[in-house]
């Protein structure tokens, strides 16, 4: 059973509101809910793309808003829920459950409809047409929100690996120490140096750690379209081994075979791998070679009312 979409939740909401005396906290109503339609534990533990929140407690939300919006439930004070004269006939109408319909119809966002009842007008649409309903969806809008955010940052890394491979190698092993740099590495960039050429025993570039150069890391960069594999890794450890190095970071726009990973475990205090999926999701976190536009999602500032 995949976790209901916030229409779905609409009747338990009602009905686990209707089952009390006064409003109750959105949280302990969250829970009753789930527990209502049995939710498992895996399904509370998921969370939206963001992290910010679980997914169901973020669909019951969005349903108890589409109910307030319809004069079902009330909020009478911020972060409490409680039903409604007008919810309690509407489940007396429906004691079988609520018809697909109905949950439809209440679900539907009444953006222009709540704004031009508040604003004492009509709005027509753009063939002249008063409308109060829009298209409703199975995610809520922050869900299509973070989901379409999701479906760009593939699209980016998809780029970025791209132009990486397009561009000269020398041009990855300088990307490699700018990105190393944006993640705090080195007390100035003048700290990450290129070396990058002939002879350099596996070593690509080298970070100081502090200002003296008394504690070094060193960094392999492989522009590679097949996978790398354990004689590659062993290589740059006798690298690190030749330098008396402890610390490494071997960096690759592949990926890794299963017996690189597994003689990377056995060297895990001396080297770290990043993939190229990896290395594009730091690349973006980072704004190396990325810009970002900022997206302003409007949300209530509950401070500034009186209560």
């Amino acid at each position: 059973m995949s976790i209901p979409t916030y229409a779905e939740f609409i009747t338990p909401l009602l009905h686990v509101l209707a089952d009390q005396a006064g409003p109750r906290r959105a949280g302990e109503i969250k829970e009753a809910v789930a527990d209502r339609v049995g939710l498992t534990e895996e399904q509370r533990q998921e969370v939206l793309p963001s992290g910010a929140h679980a997914r169901y407690a973020h669909r019951i939300g969005w349903a108890q808003d589409s109910t307030k919006r319809h004069g079902l439930t009330a909020s009478p004070s911020w972060g409490a829920w409680e039903i409604t004269d007008a919810g309690r006939a509407l489940l007396a109408a429906h004691p079988d459950g609520l018809p697909p319909d109905e949950l439809n119809r209440i679900a539907r966002t009444m953006r222009r409809a709540r704004m031009d009842d508040l604003l004492g007008v009509s709005t027509p649409d753009d063939n002249g047409v008063v409308s109060d309903e829009v298209e409703v969806s199975d995610e809520s809008p922050k869900e299509r929100i973070e989901r379409a955010v999701t479906e760009l940052r593939g699209s980016v890394a998809t780029d970025l690996l791209e132009r990486i491979l397009q561009a000269p190698p020398e041009f990855f092993e300088t990307l490699v120490l700018d990105l190393l740099h944006a993640m705090g590495y080195g007390t100035s960039r003048a700290d990450l140096t290129r070396v990058g050429r002939s002879g350099d025993a596996g070593i690509d570039g080298i970070i100081s750690l502090d200002r003296l150069g008394l504690e070094k890391v060193y960094v392999q960069a492989k522009r590679w379209q097949g996978s790398v594999g354990r004689p590659e890794l062993q290589g740059f450890f006798g690298a690190l081994a030749g330098q008396r190095a402890r610390k490494g970071v071997f960096i690759t726009t592949s990926h890794y075979t299963r017996d690189a990973l597994e003689f990377a475990q056995t060297v895990a205090e001396s080297m770290v791998l990043v993939d190229g999926e990896r290395l594009t999701e730091l690349m973006i976190a980072f704004k190396v070679g990325v810009s970002h536009e900022a997206l302003y999602m409007p949300r209530l500032d509950v401070d500034y009312f009186p209560e």
